[in-house]
């Protein structure tokens, strides 16, 4: 098929794109633009197979090398189509299965590229996910334990687990020392299948076709696909992203299943998704987890081609009972190896920090970045940007931080600005900068084709872009018009796109400009699927089906490179992304794409974020208000109260839809979206807290109910409701005129509006009223968080203003809690510059302590003079105290009664410890008398 560009002049192909483009934004989604399984060979291929319908595979010859255990696979005669059609005996697979601390198991079976007529294409390994010190992990295996009879043989996992593998037919399963109970297993069903590189013959068709797009295919099929099962399961959660209602994931297929596709890990730009669907968005995560009242357990495959993942409905095996607590699921790549790991918990954060430990938790960012941020495509000028800079200084709005899009470079052509429009860049940041304000500019991956484009020609130079399947740099179309794409697979291409962000390079920038990076699926207008075809060439001869899903997550890499670099590796980058790929949390932030403003994206938002940070991804939000279309203001309103506890949380909006900063909705509205963004900054230690935490353990900042109550079933399908850390519990509202809603409280202690103070009993539902000013949001009893009530117009501003001690005391009176405090911005913190204290309240004395993580004695130091100017107790009675006695000093306090919150008409409803004005960073006891 000859294509647009070969037969029309490049102005008039210029012209139509735009006018495509232009028409496409204002569009919905049109489904019949990407592939269902139907149209998916390999995954039409697998879905055919039946259970234990396949030749099986046999493990034989198992051995100990080099601490590994390793065997080989071998099937008696070929599984695949186009195999069996060519008559090609298939030759023996490579399996080596490693044990590593904390409860983990890989589990690797590729080709064996020593046999002499295996073809000289490897296939892909992802490199750079897997942290680099995860080997120094590994336990060494010494010993196979093998069964009386030979069938099986198991390998020490941990104090509680084991691996058996079962040797003909082949399976894995880990379980319980002394059980014979699996945790999780792979192959149960007998669906293990591993399409074999070969050489074409002659008269083979290879290709495959859709919608006018040819995929060359040229190493033939090359799939994989099996069974994975839980045991013990209620539920599994997992394998971003998709845009769902529901947390939990639901079975795809099945019995009682009428639409059946599967869930589908392919990194797209899908404009305006659909609410509630399998298909797959953005980013790829393939890991998922499973959770019961006594266990969880979790898997994760290494893989980044396109996989689809069926959960199956108890009853899909017509040749096995239907086990209650067992959860099967089925896992389809196109191409790729087997490389596995198997998380046993057996508790769910345990999996969550199992599943950190190989792929890293996200990365520490600076204060401001978890705070307000203002977006639009685009803010035209300076002066616009000044504008909109002073309206939230007249409307007394804190913000941290102001993007601009693409409008604001010089014809799509990144690191440069519009001349005409942006003529003094630096000036426009220092200003933003003299408030404590950041900037953030876009920078996407498609590079115009331009050979007076400075990093066109140097690319077009040094051979650093993807090639198409014939050799050539590959052409493709996105904002920039005719474009190529940075080849960031290739570390040399890295370390050169990082460069383009030193202050040199990247002329305009200053110290406070913060990169975005958009359309790094990577999004291709006119390519299949709009993305790049998959025959397409990258470095080491990989082709782009076997990581298209890792794309993003390299290009977002060596940009969070090019801002460490920037600032001599001293200053923390901030780098948002819209594409993802295990891994990706240690680079930076990502958002939910491009949503529309309706009450169903609103509520999709929150399962869709709570599966990120499961998944490792922390860090990320959905655009406030939604990108597309114009929000009532009811709906805009409510979706500020809820991005308040996003953990990124940024509004923006697509150029067709009108204006809307905070105060251009009336009075009323402005005073309710001013309280929503006040609301975080007040939270804003504790957020700060949590990130520390997220980023030492894994664990995620926004949490399902489950996580922080493993036993109790109402919360295990609960997707309206979500934890922000260990102490508030925050219910959403999600439909238009609302009047009540039905909050479940789990727990045995009690729970402390944070509204009013109010108490209510945990371990059930609650039917509340629904105000205007607030969503539903308690604090739990027994905790303690530390707040800020001064708002300034920055995070900056707030640095030494004094703390408040919320203390929701439980039934025995008693509360803990930490904060956490850096300098906000630098590394200093890795090397002992931090204070991270305890608080306790027991017997009528709070207490602060110090937690010292630190192996060594700081190399770096660090110190604050904040106070704490307020202690409000939840929980104590009235009259139950009249004074605090401070110790050390022995000077004393009133106690009285206060307001739970510093709003306008709040009543008395706690005990408030007025100025103690002890230091944030001593030890000191208050006596509650």
């Amino acid at each position: 098929m000859i294509s647009l560009p070969a037969l029309l002049p490049r102005f008039i192909v210029t012209v139509l794109i735009t006018i495509i483009l232009l028409f496409s934004s204002a569009s919905a989604w049109k489904k019949d633009e990407f592939r269902n399984c139907d149209q998916t060979p390999f995954c039409k291929r697998a879905r055919s197979r039946t259970p234990h319908s396949l030749p099986h595979f046999t493990l034989s010859d198992p051995s100990i090398s080099d601490g590994h255990l390793t065997a080989r696979l071998l099937q008696s005669i070929s599984s695949s189509d186009n195999d069996s059609a060519a008559g090609d005996a298939p030759r023996p697979l490579l399996l080596r299965l490693s044990v590593y601390q904390g409860g983990i198991l890989r589990l690797k079976i590729d080709e064996d590229h020593s046999d002499p007529s295996a073809p000289s294409k490897k296939r892909f390994e992802v490199p750079d996910v897997v942290l680099p010190d995860f080997e120094d992990r590994r336990l060494w295996l010494s010993r196979v334990s093998s069964s009386d009879d030979g069938s099986t043989s198991s390998v020490y996992l941990s104090e509680d687990f084991e691996a058996i593998l079962r040797h003909n037919p082949f399976e894995v399963q880990v379980r319980r020392k002394g059980s014979n109970d699996p945790s999780i297993s792979l192959n149960s069903h007998g669906l293990f299948d591993f399409e074999q590189l070969r050489e074409k013959k002659e008269g083979e068709d290879w290709e495959e076709r859709f919608r006018g797009h040819t995929d060359t295919r040229p190493y033939g099929p090359q799939s994989i696909s099996f069974d994975v099962s839980f045991h013990g399961a209620e539920f599994v959660y997992g394998i971003p992203e998709h845009a769902s209602n529901s947390l939990a994931l639901r079975p795809t297929r099945g019995p009682g299943v009428e639409h059946s596709e599967p869930y589908r890990l392919f990194n797209l730009d899908v404009f305006e998704y659909i609410h509630d669907s399998p298909f797959g968005i953005y980013g790829s995560i393939p890991f998922m987890l499973s959770h019961g009242v006594k266990s969880s357990s979790g898997f994760f495959w290494l893989n980044a081609a396109e996989m689809q993942i069926d959960v199956l409905a108890p009853g899909w095996d017509d040749a096995a009972a239907a086990v209650k607590g067992r959860i099967d699921t089925f896992w389809m790549s196109e191409a790729g190896i087997v490389d596995t790991f198997f998380f046993v918990g057996p508790r769910s954060k345990d999996v969550i920090q199992q599943y950190a430990s190989v792929t890293g938790t996200l990365a520490m960012p600076q204060e401001f970045a978890i705070a307000y941020h203002q977006c639009r495509w685009n803010y035209r000028d300076e002066e616009d940007v000044a504008s909109v800079d002073a309206g939230f200084d007249e409307h007394d709005i804190p913000y941290d931080v102001l993007w601009l899009d693409i409008e604001h470079t010089d014809g799509k052509r990144y690191f440069t600005w519009d001349k005409v429009l942006f003529p003094n860049p630096e000036e426009m940041q220092k200003k933003l900068f003299s408030k404590g304000r950041r900037m953030v500019t876009i920078v996407d991956p498609h590079i115009k084709r331009d050979e007076s484009y400075y990093v066109h020609k140097e690319a077009t130079d040094k051979g650093y872009y993807v090639k198409d399947a014939s050799g050539k740099d590959f052409d493709g179309w996105c904002w920039s018009g005719s474009s190529s794409y940075p080849d960031t697979l290739n570390p040399e291409v890295r370390e050169w796109w990082s460069e383009k962000f030193s202050l040199q390079n990247y002329g305009g920038s200053t110290p406070s400009l913060y990169i975005w990076n958009d359309m790094n699926e990577p999004s291709v207008f006119n390519g299949p699927e709009i993305s790049m075809p998959r025959d397409a060439l990258h470095f080491g001869g990989v082709e782009h089906r076997e990581l298209h899903n890792a794309y993003g997550y390299y290009f977002h890499m060596a940009t969070a490179d090019g801002l460490l670099k920037r600032g001599n590796v001293k200053d923390r980058p901030f780098v948002l992304s819209r594409a993802f790929f295990a891994g990706s949390q240690r680079h930076g932030a990502i958002w939910t794409g491009d949503n529309s403003a309706d009450w169903d994206h609103l509520k999709s938002s929150v399962p869709m974020i709570l599966t990120l940070g499961l998944t490792g991804m922390s860090f990320s939000g959905a655009d406030i208000g939604g990108f597309f279309g114009n929000p009532e203001p009811e709906l805009l309103v409510r979706w500020y109260q809820l991005g308040a506890y996003y953990p990124f949380f940024r509004a923006h909006a697509h150029h067709d839809t009108k204006r809307r900063e905070p105060w251009l909705f009336g009075e009323q509205k402005t005073a309710l979206i001013r309280e929503a963004i006040h609301t975080r900054y007040s939270l804003l230690p504790y957020y700060y807290s949590l990130f520390r935490k997220a980023s030492a353990s894994g664990v995620p900042i926004l949490r399902p109910l489950w996580l922080e109550f493993p036993e109790d079933k109402e919360t295990f399908d609960n997707s309206e409701a979500f934890m922000i850390g260990e102490s508030i519990l925050v219910q959403g509202i999600y439909e238009e005129g609302q009047k009540s809603v039905s909050v479940y409280l789990p727990g045995e202690q009690s729970w402390y509006s944070m509204r009013n103070g109010a108490a209510y009993a945990g371990g059930q539902a609650h039917k509340l009223d629904v105000f205007e000013d607030s969503i539903p949001s308690f604090q739990r009893a027994g905790s303690i968080v530390p707040r800020k009530y001064r708002f300034r117009r920055s995070t900056t501003q707030m640095t030494n203003d004094p703390y408040t001690l919320v203390i929701a005391l439980n039934s025995s009176l008693a509360a803990e809690g930490e904060l956490y405090i850096d300098d906000g911005r630098s590394y200093d913190f890795e090397h002992g510059a931090y204070i991270h204290r305890r608080f306790v309240f027991s017997n009528g004395r709070l207490t602060s302590s110090s937690i010292d993580l630190a192996a060594a004695p700081p190399r770096e130091k660090f110190s604050s003079s904040c106070t704490v100017e307020r202690i409000i107790l939840l929980g104590m009675r009235p009259g139950g105290a009249k004074k605090a006695v401070i110790e050390p000093g022995n000077y004393e306090t009133v106690v009285e009664p206060g307001p739970l919150v510093l709003r306008a008409g709040a009543g008395s409803v706690a005990l408030v410890i007025r100025k103690p004005d002890v230091r944030i960073a001593d030890d000191w006891t208050i006596k509650v008398l």
